[in-house]
């Protein structure tokens, strides 16, 4: 997959300052990705796929975060969601088999666990499945849609049934082939403008094997929560290298001008070098743990959680929360630090050393799931903990 990646990150970086530009979906990058049968990486090799692990997905969307962030966006929301069908519906015949389809025909999927009147929480809905005679009908309002209007298969969250309460879900595969939909609004934004984000008014129906029988509450917390979070991560962590090395390259050059003079913009080069080091090590080390506890869609022989130190519980809510709210705020911080060791070379447009995509679209990453909401939830759950704090 090396390779293939590197074709893709030439179609992406050719395209990103139009993408940009004109806030419009990455077209070109994502069938590059199709064509090099990148989307359905996570699917094991039996079924089509490539059986990759986390850590290849997390490099890959670092990868592709440093030349085309909302392409790497788009990258790292379909494979969470691909994830939660690896990890907890390939012993269903349909569910299967749809992950072959995935693989073979390299299908892009969207998720749809927002919803109007639940206030960002992924954790409820208000609309629930009704299934008569083997089937099922689905209604619902989704506020935030992300490239929905170019999406194959939906992921839906809803209430299992319409007397359920709010957390009572369940994780329904919709074919687009099933779906009816209208968007409800544009999307003008002032970073990751490709990933094409839309209100949808969604309409679905198809067979009850399309509902996957694990609990939405174990997906989320096993598949959904930690593959965001770590490939996120990497994401956000590529648009940071990116506009680190283009700070250095801007430091090397003024070097060369000035020889035997210290730059000035040096030890912003070194604080935020180490922002970046302790970001990569958390991602690294919590990604490590991940696939020596998970298979995925590989053969990998795994481990205990006690044995890989992978968190279970309320510890891996809180660790990978976390990992998210500090990632997101530090990763800004490098990219402002490469701004201001540029300078105005940095702040304009059209330049080798331009940052002004980089900030706007690091931006978002304490947006999505708003760090606020993250913070007060994890405070409440850390002093829940009896667990020691601070001890190596």
């Amino acid at each position: 997959m090396a390779a293939a990646i590197e074709r893709v990150v030439a179609v992406a970086a050719a395209h990103a300052d139009a993408v940009d530009r004109e806030g419009r979906f990455p077209a070109e990058a994502v069938a590059a990705l199709r064509q090099e049968g990148l989307l359905g990486a996570l699917v094991p090799v039996a079924l089509g796929g490539s059986g990759a692990t986390m850590a290849e997905i997390v490099g890959q969307c670092q990868r592709l975060g440093r030349v085309c962030a909302s392409t790497a966006m788009v990258y790292a929301m379909h494979h969470s969601q691909l994830a939660c069908l690896v990890m907890h519906a390939l012993d269903d015949p349909w569910q299967r088999d749809f992950a072959r389809r995935i693989a073979t025909e390299n299908l892009l999927i969207a998720s749809i666990t927002s919803e109007v009147g639940i206030g960002g929480d992924m954790r409820s809905s208000r609309c629930a499945v009704d299934v008569q005679d083997g089937r099922f009908t689905l209604e619902k309002q989704a506020p935030t849609v992300s490239y929905g209007d170019y999406a194959d298969v939906f992921f839906v969250t809803a209430r299992t049934h319409a007397e359920a309460p709010p957390s009572d879900q369940v994780l329904v595969v919709v074919p687009r082939e099933d779906a009816s939909f209208e968007s409800t609004g544009g999307w003008d934004a002032l970073g990751m403008r490709g990933t094409s984000t839309v209100g949808f008014t969604f309409r679905a129906e198809g067979v009850a094997a399309q509902i996957m029988a694990v609990p939405f509450a174990d997906i989320a917390a096993e598949a959904m929560v930690p593959a965001s979070h770590l490939m996120w991560g990497g994401v956000w962590t590529g648009i940071a290298v990116e506009a680190l090395t283009r700070a250095r390259t801007f430091l090397r050059t003024a070097a060369r001008r000035q020889p035997g003079q210290t730059q000035p913009g040096a030890h912003r080069l070194m604080h935020a070098a180490g922002l970046l080091d302790g970001m990569q090590a958390r991602l690294r080390t919590l990604i490590d743990q991940f696939d020596a506890t998970y298979a995925l869609g590989s053969d990998r022989a795994v481990a205990d959680p006690q044995e890989t130190g992978w968190p279970q519980g309320m510890a891996r809510a809180t660790v990978l929360n976390m990992l998210k709210h500090d990632v997101s705020t530090q990763a800004h911080e490098v990219v402002l630090e490469a701004l201001r060791i540029c300078g105005m070379a940095g702040y304009r447009n059209g330049t080798e050393f331009s940052i002004g995509r980089h900030l706007r679209d690091i931006l978002s990453a304490q947006l999505m799931i708003n760090n606020d909401r993250i913070a007060s939830g994890t405070g409440a759950m850390l002093f829940a903990q009896r667990a020691e704090l601070g001890t190596l």
